[in-house]
């Protein structure tokens, strides 16, 4: 029998777990925080910047974007390189990003700015999934992602409501960027001290056709679909919009081509197409778009059709704060406890899409409370979803795989978001041209045409921002009946999952366990159950996972 000194360690333990992510979730907290921080503060941003709804909406789509683009590869440079060194750098990448927004005198600059954070997002956002994965088995990860899904809750509907404060408080919009620096320092100061995770060496093979393909594609659809229709540029039905989608569906199908024939594929079409995983991809994409989508524009309405400042704004979004900060936390205790998941997707999937849909009645008249129930409803189910469909995908992979599959998750979720804040952003914009030019035309009123929905209403005649509230408030409620149509989608998809028992193991079990305890010998019974034991050890160890998957 092997020496007890050339075992490996035993799997953590849940002080050792817990020391391991502060840092981890400190870092985590600090990207979510800024990719929602600047909802309450964008309609002062483009005031002070003489920007449109269309660059309202850009603010967000480029961060998304990017987070989306380098999602992928991030995930699988954690599969190749050290993790911890990996986070760090996402880190001191968003730094760089943070201060050039905050920085910024123009609207392309602040996109550029907003570019490079979303670059770091990617980063922070994939490797605390796959960080995860490696350390905790399925079976007890319930927990540990509930309190990722808390910091989620958190950062998502908590930014806007601190943003909100910076903006009416003397610091102004700016620090709305600047304020994430201090958060990142000291996030990546933790996380020298306390994550500690064992990193093996692994051969490289980044594909680079696919990430460029994967980015064009994507990036050439969001900017068609974000233009489409407006007279300044060009109509739905045109030459140009003939280019660009046919374009970006041809790049995309290259993509599949080459994804089908390199080694080390950026989204490995084997592990994308498995059941779980395509199915949850999808549900992803409708979470996207209604995380980001209602965010996002929720605090708009509350500052442009309700008259609410920007830290009243914030103050009205506390109900979805709490709704997706108790539907994570719960959901992934009960998880951990009862081994079932499939129920709490299902769960969040209607309750999202009922959120979404009463927040479809809306308009500029509602009472207050009303929309905090809506928005306290659309949260819960936002909590019960996004952390969860991550588990249900990490259970049925094997710990080398764990990064590719989590970025690839978050990859759809964030292009999700992209798509929904662009699309649903384009619709706004010119819905609330058609209601206000029939308000005007009812009040006879004479209106100018302008290349994008007026975000300041400080200065207008009190019946033109009367007309411009009512014309935001309606346009607002038909953007989340569409979001609660797409909804429908990830209803759909967690249905059509099947639910496996969570592992208790970090790694998947390899065939080879049963077949050496067939073959044992008889009377052999006990050295069998031992050497079951000792795999058991080896599997829950993640030093073990970690050297396995390098071999």
């Amino acid at each position: 029998m092997s020496s007890t000194a050339t075992q490996p360690p035993l799997a953590m333990t849940h002080r050792q777990i817990m020391e391991a992510l502060t840092g981890l979730l400190a870092a985590f907290f600090t990207a979510i925080l800024s990719s929602t921080i600047v909802a309450n503060a964008l309609p002062t941003i483009m005031s002070d910047l003489k920007g449109t709804q269309t660059d309202f909406a850009w603010v967000i789509t480029a961060a998304l974007l990017a987070n989306a683009a380098t999602t992928p590869i991030w995930g699988k440079l954690a599969d190749l390189y050290n993790k911890k060194l990996l986070v760090q750098l996402s880190i001191v990448v968003f730094v760089a990003g943070s201060v050039m927004a905050g920085l910024s005198a123009t609207i392309p600059l602040l996109l550029t700015a907003r570019v490079i954070q979303g670059v770091a997002m990617g980063g922070l956002t994939a490797l605390a999934q796959a960080i995860i994965g490696s350390m905790i088995p399925p079976r007890d990860r319930g927990k540990y992602s509930g309190y990722m899904g808390a910091v989620m809750a958190v950062g998502t509907a908590g930014g806007p409501l601190l943003g909100g404060f910076i903006v009416d408080s003397p610091l102004g919009w700016r620090w709305t960027f600047f304020v994430c620096v201090p958060l990142a320092v000291v996030a990546l100061i933790l996380l020298q001290v306390t994550l500690k995770i064992q990193h093996v060496r692994r051969p490289a093979k980044i594909d680079w056709l696919g990430s460029i393909l994967l980015t064009s594609g994507v990036s050439l659809l969001l900017i068609w679909v974000s233009f489409a229709g407006n007279p300044e540029y060009y109509d739905w039905w045109s030459w140009q919009s003939a280019l660009m989608v046919g374009g970006g569906i041809l790049l995309l199908a290259l993509l599949v081509v080459v994804e089908s024939r390199v080694a080390e594929p950026i989204i490995p079409l084997k592990i994308i197409s498995e059941r779980t995983t395509a199915l949850a991809i999808w549900a992803s994409v409708a979470v996207g778009v209604a995380m980001f989508g209602s965010s996002t524009f929720l605090g708009q309405y509350f500052q442009v059709a309700r008259g609410a400042t920007p830290t009243e704004a914030g103050l009205l979004t506390l109900p979805m704060i709490a709704g997706n900060l108790i539907g994570s936390v719960v959901s992934g205790l009960l998880i951990s406890r009862t081994g079932k998941w499939k129920r709490y997707l299902v769960a969040g999937a209607v309750l999202l899409i009922g959120g979404l849909g009463l927040g479809g009645t809306m308009d500029h008249t509602t009472d207050l409370w009303k929309a905090g129930v809506f928005t306290a409803i659309l949260g819960l189910g936002l909590g019960m979803l996004m952390q969860n469909l991550v588990l249900a995908v990490q259970n049925t992979v094997s710990a080398r795989d764990i990064g590719t599959a989590s970025a690839s998750v978050a990859f759809f979720r964030s292009v999700g978001g992209a798509i929904g804040v662009s699309v649903l952003g384009a619709i706004l914009g010119n819905r609330v041209q058609e209601l206000a030019a029939q308000g005007f035309a009812a009040a006879g009123i004479s209106a100018a045409g302008g290349s994008g929905a007026a975000l300041n209403l400080a200065d207008m005649p009190a019946p033109v921002r009367d007309i411009m509230r009512a014309a935001y408030g309606d346009a607002t409620a038909e953007i989340f009946l569409i979001a609660a149509g797409t909804a429908v989608v990830a209803l759909i998809a967690v249905l059509l999952i099947t639910e496996r028992p969570l592992r208790r193991t970090v790694d998947v079990q390899p065939a080879v366990r049963s077949a050496k305890a067939a073959q044992g010998p008889a009377g052999s019974g006990h050295e069998v159950r031992r050497e079951d034991q000792r795999f058991e050890s080896r599997q829950e160890s993640p030093t073990a996972e970690l050297t396995s998957a390098g071999k």
